[in-house]
């Protein structure tokens, strides 16, 4: 798993008046790290300072709105391409960015409707489907999480038979939704979100091999880069203060 200079917080930044004077840091954060970073914000505000402005999305809309203007302070993509396209724009302060944590690809499918499946290059998605079922997954032309499924069903070859099969949601969440309200019988999301979700059944697990590895760069956005309550927030997001609850809720870390 890839990580990139990771912030150093400096020696009593996290306890400095000026730190805790500051506005309330906007986050703008991937949707499948809603419970996480929640988790996390809260256990920010309990050392005593103000408690972060979390905006959750696909990676992809958030960084668009940040591109046109949008006032975030902190990026968390879940994936390498959309950091990079803010960075190659010089949206993001480069020397802050760094890659924590990753997660896992899994097939999932309404909670006790289908039995486990092993994926593999000779497992065949589209017979398991039948004549009219459907894969939720996120929108591969900008979600991350449906890039990722692309991948792995490229690797199973099998996405050109499935690509017009696809439930194209708009984040994984929403793409988790339609598996368990039933509206898909089976659905691609990352092992995190099918840990969450109350009505699903992981049914197996992508090879790490069939896809590009799944991981989170976090940055300060340009606007934030002298925002010292924004750095140290980055600082312990990324930092091994964090790391139990990132492992709590299934998330792996970089190495």
């Amino acid at each position: 798993m890839r990580r990139r200079n990771l912030l150093a917080l400096p020696a009593g930044l996290a306890l400095s008046g000026t730190a805790r004077a500051q506005a309330p840091v906007t986050v703008f954060a991937a949707a499948s790290l809603t419970d996480a970073l929640r988790a996390l914000a809260a256990e920010w505000q309990a050392r005593g300072h103000p408690a972060p402005r979390l905006s959750f999305a696909a990676s992809s809309a958030l960084a668009r709105q940040i591109e046109q203007g949008a006032p975030a302070d902190l990026f968390m993509s879940a994936d390498e391409p959309w950091a990079d396209y803010l960075q190659q724009r010089g949206l993001l302060a480069e020397a802050t960015r760094s890659s924590p944590i990753g997660n896992s690809l899994v097939l999932v499918a309404p909670a006790g409707a289908a039995r486990p499946v092993a994926l593999t290059r000779e497992t065949d998605l589209a017979a398991l489907l039948g004549p009219a079922g459907r894969i939720a997954t996120g929108d591969p032309a900008h979600v991350p999480v449906g890039r990722y499924a692309q991948a792995a069903l490229t690797w199973m070859r099998q996405w050109e038979a499935l690509a017009p099969r696809l439930a194209r949601a708009d984040n994984v969440r929403a793409a988790l939704l339609l598996v368990e309200r039933g509206e898909a019988p089976y659905g691609i999301v990352y092992a995190t979100d099918a840990a969450a979700g109350s009505g699903v059944r992981v049914l197996g697990t992508f090879p790490a091999t069939s896809h590009p590895p799944i991981t989170y760069p976090f940055a300060l956005t340009r606007r934030a880069e002298g925002n010292a309550e924004a750095r140290a927030l980055l600082a312990f997001l990324a930092g091994p203060e964090a790391a139990p609850a990132w492992r709590r809720f299934g998330f792996a870390l970089a190495r």
